[in-house]
């Protein structure tokens, strides 16, 4: 049986695709196998099952946001489109395999204006120039593209024609923010944002609930897997009158998860203040802020503060790659709750922090591998996780 392959003509250059000529279904076993071989121990010791792989059924075109560095290049061109692999030598890309075709289009056209305006793009070596990163976020369910230009420096020479400029190129765009990062650094966004055109922000939906989407709001990449990953999270915390949304970042699976029953209570703690006043403004839009409380705090802290005296019969976690902390499980397991909901984008961090949680008084039930990024080493995984 023939397999369906991709190709990219940059693939060997660029890097981020590390897995397109191996066909998808391949790429699909491989990543069960990893998730099996990290989780099927504990999972056979529990009596839990290891579900098959949630792939796509067509994977391209998932990436709905997307970046690209700028750099001096011959002939007063302004170099823009991937790092090479392993370099910070920039590869010139037309068209992305895996990205919304709007986004690579806006990239591009950035900078062609930074040509004409003379807009000098970031010198790493040296420290000056202006232009570091563009960063554009595209609409799933809706038409918003927000187009966020990376600056050294807070003041942009001709600022007006810039923003006339940009429109003209890019006229699917429909919010363009600065952001201001003046540190030596390979994080791309600095702190400071402030809005040249439109809302300043863009707006996309997903199981049927309405979010708000802001220049540094966490906000998973390929939504159509993010409706598979949700779904599986609300199905573990199905039933729970009171749920805790640790990581909740700008709330989407807690107020996903209050949309989707009537009875259940959601306190979302995030550390991050501006992604929780989104959370606050995301619960109000789809008419769940009365049943959904953020809360901006360290959720470790909180809960050893203040969670303590409140009952929560779901916990939901979605940590970071680095995985969560003894101490944070420590409070997950004081609480005391029926049932631990913990999303994961690294396996690995996530093994290791299930058996922590077995050792607290939890047993495995399910762990369900979603394929987030097709053509990439990547898996996430939801595991459900019951009190003994």
């Amino acid at each position: 049986m023939g397999y369906r392959t991709y190709t990219c003509p940059i693939a060997r250059e660029c890097g981020g695709c590390e897995w397109l000529a191996v066909p998808y279904p391949i790429q699909l076993r491989r990543k069960q196998e990893q998730v099996e071989g990290l989780i099927a121990g504990m999972a056979e010791k529990d009596g839990a099952e290891v579900e098959p792989i949630a792939g796509m059924d067509d994977p391209v075109r998932y990436r709905h946001k997307a970046a690209t560095p700028f750099a001096h290049a011959r002939g007063g061109r302004v170099a823009s489109g991937f790092y090479a692999a392993g370099t910070h030598r920039i590869v010139p890309c037309e068209e992305c395999l895996v990205e919304d075709p709007r986004a690579r289009r806006v990239l591009n056209g950035v900078a062609r204006v930074a040509e004409r305006l003379h807009v000098p793009p970031y010198d790493e070596d040296r420290g000056v120039g202006v232009l570091r990163h563009a960063v554009v976020r595209c609409g799933w369910k809706t038409d918003d593209v927000l187009l966020t230009l990376v600056t050294r420096v807070e003041e942009l020479r001709d600022e007006r024609r810039l923003v006339r400029e940009l429109r003209a190129a890019c006229p699917e765009v429909t919010s363009i923010v600065q952001n201001v990062n003046d540190r030596r650094t390979n994080a791309i966004l600095g702190r400071r944002c402030r809005t040249l055109f439109g809302p300043g922000l863009m707006r996309d939906r997903l199981l049927g609930c309405d979010f708000e989407i802001g220049p540094t709001s966490f906000y998973q990449t390929n939504p159509e897997q993010t409706e598979v990953l949700y779904r599986l999270a609300i199905a573990g915390a199905s039933g729970a009158r009171r749920a805790l949304d640790a990581y909740c970042g700008t709330g989407t699976i807690g107020i996903c998860l209050a949309s989707s029953e009537d009875d259940v209570e959601i306190v979302g703690v995030e550390q991050v203040r501006g992604a929780v006043a989104s959370a606050r403004r995301n619960a109000t839009a789809n008419g769940v802020d009365g049943r959904c409380h953020f809360v901006a705090a360290d959720a470790t802290d909180w809960m050893a503060r203040e969670g303590a005296a409140e009952r929560f019969d779901a916990v939901i976690m979605d940590p970071p790659r680095a995985g969560s902390t003894p101490e944070f499980l420590a409070g997950v397991a004081a609480l005391g709750p029926e049932r631990v909901v913990y999303v994961s984008c690294n396996v690995v961090t996530q093994a290791r922090d299930l058996e922590l949680l077995r050792g607290r008084g939890y047993r495995l039930v399910r762990v369900t591998p979603v394929d987030m990024f097709p053509h990439t080493k990547h898996v996430e995984t939801v595991a459900i996780l019951e009190r003994r």
